[in-house]
């Protein structure tokens, strides 16, 4: 499941509808609200994430975290080395191969140090 896929379903269970009502309140199939649920489809159009806001009321700061949500869980990632340096492409390549045996320790501490600019995680060795 995807960030957007969890906020989705949150949104679902606080308004007490099954992904059936909402697919057919925004015009999609079932099958297709459940894969971009679940993360088995890619960012939703612009379109959709405007009806998606609509059918749940959501206020503008909340509307605008589910669309920055939306674009940061494309379950298909790309990421373009070309015109870096080769450790670039071998570390994409590298961690393309190991994603899905990362713990979510590890991937925390990714996530931290990305978020710190690569500096680390601020802490005093």
């Amino acid at each position: 499941m995807t960030p957007f896929g969890e906020a989705v379903r949150r949104l679902r269970a606080r308004k007490g509808v099954s992904q059936k009502e909402m697919a057919q309140a925004l015009n999609v199939s079932p099958a297709y609200l459940s894969a971009l649920e679940h993360g088995k489809r890619g960012l939703p159009t612009f379109d959709l994430l405007q009806r998606i806001a609509g059918y749940f009321n959501i206020i503008w700061d909340e509307a605008e975290e589910l669309f920055l949500l939306a674009r940061s869980s494309d379950p298909r990632v790309v990421i373009d080395t070309s015109g870096l340096p080769p450790e670039y492409t071998e570390f994409a390549n590298r961690l393309a191969r190991r994603i899905r045996s990362l713990d979510s320790a590890e991937i925390g501490r990714l996530s931290a140090l990305l978020e710190n600019g690569g500096k680390g995680d601020g802490k005093a060795s």
